[in-house]
């Protein structure tokens, strides 16, 4: 028997999972959906409110991979255009607001890669954005503090520092280009 909401989230995404497909995408974000409506009460998430960790992993699934992280953001935090290699991500707002803009990866005549900048969401308690495959984000906190959740779909540092699959952009001359790995 589960216990709470956070038990209830990670067996409910456990029972839905397998390849990614409109059903998996959708079932995960409805249970981090209601994983952000969790009292305020249950241990777990008092503690992340205590604690306000900048990033800590709340859960590892030892059979699918997937992995949910906790961070606490302060108002201004600029997480530059990235992607997440291979694998797909789930943001989830829980406390404060979040600004998450999507960009397009375009080639120069030269070969050379630059972003255009699709569009811009607000992301507010209650609220998830998924990002797949090869999807190119920014995120800004905009409040004085927010608590987000991040699902993973694979162990993203893997993928980042050891197979050098993650993307990230750098600011030059007023573009966004890819930066050096």
């Amino acid at each position: 028997m589960n216990s709470n909401t956070f038990e209830m989230s990670i067996d409910g995404i456990r029972s839905v999972w397998g390849p990614l497909d409109d059903h998996v995408i959708a079932s995960c974000s409805r249970h981090l959906e209601n994983l952000l409506r969790a009292p305020a009460t249950e241990p777990w998430l008092a503690a992340l409110h205590r604690e306000a960790p900048a990033n800590k992993e709340l859960y590892r699934d030892p059979t699918h991979g997937f992995v949910l992280l906790a961070h606490t953001e302060h108002a201004g935090l600029y997480r530059p255009p990235h992607d997440h290699g291979r694998g797909w991500v789930i943001y989830a707002v829980q406390h404060g607001q979040v600004e998450m803009r999507t960009y397009a990866r375009v080639a120069n005549a030269d070969g050379s890669v630059r972003l255009v900048r699709r569009d811009s969401t607000l992301l507010r308690p209650g609220q998830v954005q998924v990002y797949l495959p090869g999807d190119i984000h920014d995120t800004r906190c905009m409040t004085g503090t927010a608590l987000l959740f991040r699902f993973t779909e694979r162990d993203l540092k893997k993928e980042d520092q050891e197979e050098h699959r993650v993307s990230r952009f750098v600011e030059r001359d007023g573009n966004w280009t890819l930066g050096t790995p």
